[in-house]
């Protein structure tokens, strides 16, 4: 299938930060002939978007009535409000996806919703610690995984137009039910982010009575610490949807803090070693899923 076969004249974004913006970026790129548009709640985000060639123009929820296709790029929570007035908005042949990183209290949101035929649950596994507009970079997608839930209840025409999309940008897609999603998710990303907060906190608090401990951070400090800048508006209401998940994996990462503490505490270095040396694993697993 040929990019014009999808014949897309126009895409709505809702929310052009880092991920809406970049979507936005290399679909101008691979569709040159469709027009983007962007909404948001902040105007001087759309402004900012506009003049940095992310969207061709604004647009509000009373244009998603002509959309052919609209990506749902905001904050789980302000996304859990906006999706049934955005379904109840469009035509019955557009297609509207979310890209949260929560997937089940979406899915069970829309699962009885007239219109669950044109929504498409999916999460990029890409991003960076920035957001807003001036964070949305070109490529920002290419040779990363996608996650989509419950391809089976979206009208297969429009499973079809999201793919070719999906593939033009260079992803690679993986489908998974929204529980398993969202437990996964919660070990392999959600719990990074807590760890890289709570240690950058941990250290400022540090450094208040010891003024020279950022002069000796190096770049290991720098690299775990790197997801503590990011926002806190998008991040909050992801660990309130994924409660339970984001608990569980907490529990188990303290007890193996508490467990590394404890062999600290009795000298027992080589235990230390072996536990270091046996998780040292992880790098040929990562090598192997790149």
């Amino acid at each position: 299938m040929s990019r014009e076969q999808i014949a897309l004249k126009s895409i709505h974004i809702v929310g052009v930060g880092l991920i809406g913006g970049s979507f936005a970026l290399d679909i101008r790129t691979q569709y040159p002939q469709v027009q983007i548009f962007g909404i948001d709640e902040n105007e001087a985000h759309l402004d900012e978007a506009i003049k940095l060639q992310l969207i061709h123009a604004k647009a509000s929820y009373e244009d998603l009535s002509k959309a052919e296709m609209v990506i749902l790029a905001i904050p789980v929570d302000a996304a859990i409000l906006k999706l049934p007035t955005i379904l109840e908005s469009i035509n019955d042949h557009a297609l509207v996806m979310d890209v949260g990183s929560t997937k089940l209290p979406i899915c069970r949101l829309v699962q009885d919703h007239p219109k669950r035929r044109n929504f498409l649950a999916t999460h990029p596994i890409a991003g960076t610690e920035f957001s807003g507009p001036k964070a949305a970079m070109p490529k920002l997608y290419e040779n990363k995984t996608l996650i989509i839930s419950e391809v089976e209840k979206t009208a297969f025409k429009l499973q079809e137009r999201a793919l070719k999309l999906f593939s033009d940008l260079g992803m690679r897609i993986r489908y998974m039910n929204p529980e398993a999603h969202d437990k996964h998710i919660a070990y392999v990303s959600h719990l990074s982010h807590i760890s890289s907060f709570m240690l950058g906190k941990t250290v400022m608090e540090k450094e208040k009575n010891e003024r020279d401990i950022f002069d000796m951070a190096g770049s290991g400090f720098a690299s775990t610490v790197r997801l503590a800048k990011s926002s806190p508006a998008m991040w909050s209401p992801i660990f309130k949807q994924n409660k339970e998940n984001v608990i569980e994996t907490l529990e188990e990462y303290i007890h193996n803090l508490t467990h590394f503490k404890t062999m600290m505490e009795q000298d027992d270095f080589e235990a230390i070693f072996d536990e270091m040396q046996n998780t040292n694993h992880i790098k040929d697993i990562l090598n192997g899923i790149k």
